[in-house]
């Protein structure tokens, strides 16, 4: 860097980091521009927010419902180059690296409408967070995995878009995460060039002719980062395409003198975020004003239906539009597929080890079916299929710990939708004398602790 960047850069690191939240924009539909919590909106993604300050985010029910998620703000510049590079067919997309899965979400926020996303995680417990926080956003064409690059280079399938939001040395979270410091080495950053470079090689064997690789960090230095696009360029003949940003945004182009192509740091100093580094590349090998190729509409033969003929089965009223999906049976478990990838999610159950897809409706217990929490948070969920307690804060948030919920005299038995300003949050089942709390455990909230400021980022009425 030059010494004005690197000024700038290490005031920067001195300073606060900001906050920021991408919304939903299938279950939020509020204006929180009106709300004394928002600062101004981020300036490269439509859904993106900046607070004045950090609520205490545990304590927000809606938060828990999946109407906002928090992110920052740099690593939503993937919904400005989603939206400068998707037109409106359906495309499939490979997130590789996708744990918490903050990009995925952004992503799926901006994919045309049907587009399949394959959420990716190779680290187990990292992938469960991924899993809950999918399904929390509740767009019903997403399939969670937990494999390794490799895996899906073995598996033959082909993507139109691929993300690869590399493991890197984690310069980028010196301000935020003294840890990242302590962990910081020359050896990691040639350690994690290496691994890099390994990633994409598996990843460019899945990517269509003419589909795009995503590349991104979040450190700063050029091994990572501008050596690693080169060496993209040079080894897959790549095309690095360029991205529509504004002078004002303050992001920083190359830092090696010998790559002078499209590629974006931002700068905690300079751009109102993390640090972050992306690049886009085409695959060279098809018309290049089609970016992105429909999902495949291959005929399904062969396909074993594994639908329960016989014994329990969902009531199909608990979706919008039940003729859209397939209902299958895996273990004791029904999940909804939708029938415009089918064919898809069939391959990844014999490929893959996968944690999500589509909407589980719930599990089999003795002759009862056990409504499943990613039915109540799915944006496909016919609400009306099933009687609503409204709960108010603390008894969302005693519901939220998973402990026991007082009954309205007016509840019946049976299962009962638990909301929070009329938003699903859960499933409870009213056994006359109690309601059992149907929270998933490993998701509920372990703090005992009640905050003494209740203010909450949407003041909805």
């Amino acid at each position: 860097m030059d010494n004005e960047t690197w000024q700038a850069l290490y005031k920067g690191l001195c300073d606060e980091p900001l906050v920021s939240i991408h919304l939903n924009p299938l279950k939020c539909f509020f204006d929180i521009q009106k709300n004394n919590f928002c600062n101004d909106r981020v300036a490269w993604c439509k859904d993106g927010y900046y607070l004045k300050e950090r609520p205490n985010f545990t304590f927000d029910p809606l938060l828990h419902a999946g109407l906002y998620y928090v992110q920052e703000a740099s690593s939503m510049f993937l919904d400005l180059v989603l939206r400068q590079y998707t037109g409106n067919d359906a495309i499939t997309m490979l997130d590789l690296c996708a744990a918490p899965g903050g990009k995925s979400i952004v992503a799926k926020s901006i994919l045309p409408k049907g587009s399949l996303l394959i959420s990716n995680e190779p680290i187990g417990t990292r992938a469960q967070i991924l899993a809950e926080n999918i399904l929390k956003f509740g767009d019903k064409d997403v399939i969670v995995t937990n494999n390794y690059p490799k895996d899906f280079r073995k598996s033959g399938m082909m993507f139109d878009i691929i993300l690869t939001d590399v493991p890197c040395s984690g310069e980028g979270m010196f301000r935020k995460d003294e840890t990242a410091i302590n962990e910081w080495s020359i050896q990691n950053v040639e350690k994690c060039k290496r691994l890099q470079q390994e990633i994409v090689f598996d990843a460019w064997q899945c990517l269509k002719p003419g589909g795009l690789l995503i590349y991104s960090t979040c450190t700063f230095n050029t091994k990572e980062n501008e050596e690693n696009i080169q060496f993209i360029k040079n080894t897959f003949n790549a095309e690095i395409l360029p991205v529509n940003i504004e002078s004002d945004w303050n992001i920083t182009n190359s830092l090696l003198p010998d790559l002078n192509e499209h590629v974006y740091r931002f700068l905690p100093g300079k751009t109102r975020g993390e640090g972050l580094f992306m690049a886009v590349l085409r695959k060279i090998g098809c018309d290049n004003t089609t970016v992105c190729q429909p999902i495949s509409k291959k005929s399904k033969k062969n396909i074993k239906d594994n639908s329960a003929k016989q014994g329990l089965s969902p009531d199909l009223k608990w979706l919008k539009s039940p003729d859209d999906f397939d209902i299958v049976k895996k273990g004791d478990s029904f999940i909804a597929i939708p029938k415009s990838w089918r064919n898809i999610y069939d391959i990844a159950e014999r490929s893959f080890k996968v944690l999500s897809a589509g909407i589980k409706f719930g599990e089999t217990k003795g002759k009862d079916i056990i409504p499943a929490q990613s039915l109540a948070l799915s944006t496909s969920f016919n609400a009306a299929s099933f009687p609503q307690m409204e709960l108010d804060y603390k008894q969302a948030i005693s519901y939220l710990r998973k402990e026991a919920i007082p009954i309205n005299t007016n509840t019946p038995t049976g299962y009962v939708l638990m909301t929070y300003k009329g938003h699903p949050i859960g499933f409870g089942k009213n056994v006359g004398n109690r309601i059992n709390n149907l929270y998933p455990t490993e998701w509920r909230i372990r703090s005992s602790h009640i905050p003494n400021d209740k203010r909450e980022i949407f003041e909805i009425q």
